[in-house]
């Protein structure tokens, strides 16, 4: 039985399509298509242009988007953006000044998913068709890797935030009554007499906390967020640029809290894995967020929401396209 309300999926056999795969957008074709086991949506056998038939995967319906010129420019734009910031990264990830080809910590990968009302125009138009191809297996295979170690009751906690929004339809208050921007002065004021001051050691946890403050801040819309919250993420920027608002000129700095940095602390691996660093340069990065990691993990309950809201029925009608 097909999901309902839905007699035929909306994505056709052998369709070319755009698909996100470790959120960047890719030229594909749909090989098969099935509906989830909920009967709600629909699952597709992708294959990527220009990738060996061991890469094709069963993927969610909305990591998959129509082969159109908005969503051509969205591709061209993740990929455009990711080459420049490959070259121009702040401190925090080059390792140490003037390093070249340093990558920036805040990086943006795009998943419409997690991209509600973010996207730019303009940039990506007239680009060449290359802009769009995929990098070849090669290279996707021998970038580097980082392993951050998080404490297992954060990723319980994860679990359970996934649950709550995706299954039971819940959402994180907002504001957050301990917003992003606190918790890591909270951090830095726990974590700095611990270090000498003007010591290597002591810029490097600076440059650290401000990468992470500006990468949360530039990409939470893109990269942070489950679908059914993108309508409450619509909602908190107007009300950002309301001036009746308390939250006028607030940022997402300001308004979400450690539920999304830890969804951002469990993302890094993927997106570290995007960029030009050396080894050597992960490893610094790994053992800084290793620190973090694990100071936030026992400060679990003072930072993270003890219940989640249940939106009204217009709001869940709305963030389901009913």
């Amino acid at each position: 039985m097909a999901p309902s309300k839905k007699s035929e999926a909306p994505f056709s056999k052998d369709e070319r399509v755009l698909c996100f795969h470790h959120d960047m957008l890719y030229e594909a074709k749909v090989l098969d298509s099935r509906p989830t086991e909920d009967k709600e949506s629909w699952q597709y056998r992708i294959h990527y242009k220009g990738w060996k038939n061991t890469w094709d995967d069963w993927v969610p319906q909305d990591r998959v988007r129509k082969f159109t010129d908005e969503n051509k420019e969205l591709a061209a734009q993740l990929h455009n953006q990711m080459k420049s910031l490959q070259q121009k990264g702040p401190k925090a990830l080059a390792g140490k000044k003037g390093v070249k080809n340093g990558s920036e910590f805040g990086t943006p990968r795009g998943s419409e998913e997690r991209n509600a009302g973010t996207t730019q125009t303009g940039r990506g138009r007239g680009r060449n068709a290359r802009d769009m191809d995929l990098e070849s297996e090669e290279a996707f295979l021998h970038r580097p890797s980082v392993k951050i170690p998080i404490p297992d009751h954060i990723k319980a906690m994860l679990v359970d935030d996934w649950e709550n929004v995706t299954k039971n339809l819940q959402l994180v208050p907002l504001p957050h009554p301990h917003p992003v921007k606190e918790i890591l002065d909270d951090y830095l004021e726990y974590e700095k007499p611990r270090r000498e001051k003007g010591s290597a050691q002591a810029d490097l946890l600076d440059e650290v906390v401000a990468g992470l403050l500006e990468y949360f801040d530039k990409c939470l819309g893109r990269i942070l967020l489950y679908r059914f919250e993108r309508e409450q993420y619509l909602e908190v920027r107007k009300e950002w640029a309301s001036k009746e608002s308390k939250l006028y000129q607030k940022t997402a700095l300001d308004t979400y809290g450690a539920e999304h940095l830890c969804r951002l602390l469990v993302s890094l691996p993927e997106l570290i894995a995007q960029t030009n660093m050396d080894q050597q340069s992960i490893n610094r990065l790994r053992e800084e967020l290793q620190k973090l990691a694990n100071w936030l993990g026992r400060n679990a309950v003072s930072y993270f929401v003890s219940e989640y809201e249940t939106p009204s029925q217009l709001y869940i009608e709305k963030a389901r396209g009913v």
